[in-house]
């Protein structure tokens, strides 16, 4: 049967990735710490001299920093700052998105409405098929972290993170969102095709059908995977759109003063 030969698939690919996760975090944070950061200005407040003031004033003029004083756990892909990332920085974020809550969160709750769905069809009912859910969201998320956030983001000189805007409002925020899936910055701040973020879930659902149930590793099902992957980055735009003025609601925070990109 389909189920009892994904199983044991399936344990073997989460134990992997935690594992690999755990291990692979305390490395990156490790050579992140011991890698000099670039430094975008210099203590007198002028641009280096690499950044001519005719390069500068072709960036983006939308206030997007410093919304959140360090990085957010729930959002670890929330811009903090407008630091270039190495590829080794890439890295740390491609396992802190793995890990985070948001993903956990998501992970849960979709995988309770695909339990109560009997979706998809070959995971059949019981905790052991939560768990098969559970373990596949994961570790479909982090494969597509993996080769977006880390090895497209690097090889392509994209930044795989997304910068909220300091006043949003709701229409806006809407056409915003939905604009970040399809653009994202390079690594020089300029609005480039998201390649990282269009081609990384499509590779990552193409992997997933290594463990996916045998009945539902279909193109059409692939490719109906891939759609609800875009239309939920999306939404979770959104949620990172407002999630800095939630944060600073939260712990009573005045809202920052914008800078200019």
């Amino acid at each position: 049967m389909p189920v009892t030969q994904s199983a044991p698939v399936l344990g073997w690919l989460r134990a992997l990735m935690i594992v690999g996760v755990i291990a692979s975090s305390s490395i990156i944070r490790a050579f992140a710490q011991d890698t000099p950061k670039p430094q975008t200005q210099t203590q007198s407040g002028a641009p280096p001299a690499s950044q001519s003031p005719s390069t500068l004033s072709q960036l983006p003029p939308v206030a997007l920093y410093n919304l959140l004083q360090k990085r957010s756990i729930v959002f670890p892909d929330i811009a903090a700052s407008n630091e270039r990332l190495s590829p080794g920085r890439k890295f740390e974020l491609f396992v802190d998105n793995s890990i985070s809550v948001h993903t956990i969160t998501w992970a849960m709750l979709g995988s309770s409405v695909g339990q109560a769905d009997d979706s998809p069809t070959g995971f059949g009912q019981g905790w052991d098929a939560y768990a098969d859910r559970f373990g596949s969201s994961m570790a479909r998320s982090a494969s597509s972290e993996f080769f977006g956030t880390f090895i497209l983001a690097s090889a392509l000189h994209e930044d795989p993170r997304f910068y909220p805007e300091v006043h949003p409002g709701f229409f806006h925020a809407v056409k915003y969102s939905i604009k970040r899936v399809f653009v994202t910055r390079n690594d020089e701040g300029r609005d480039v095709a998201n390649v990282q973020g269009l081609v990384a879930p499509a590779m990552a659902e193409g992997l997933a059908n290594v463990y996916w149930p045998d009945r539902n590793r279909t193109v059409g099902d692939t490719l109906l995977r891939y759609g609800l992957d875009i239309a939920t980055r999306a939404g979770g735009n959104m949620l990172r759109e407002y999630w800095p003025v939630f944060y600073g609601k939260i712990n009573h925070a005045p809202r920052p003063t914008a800078k200019l990109n």
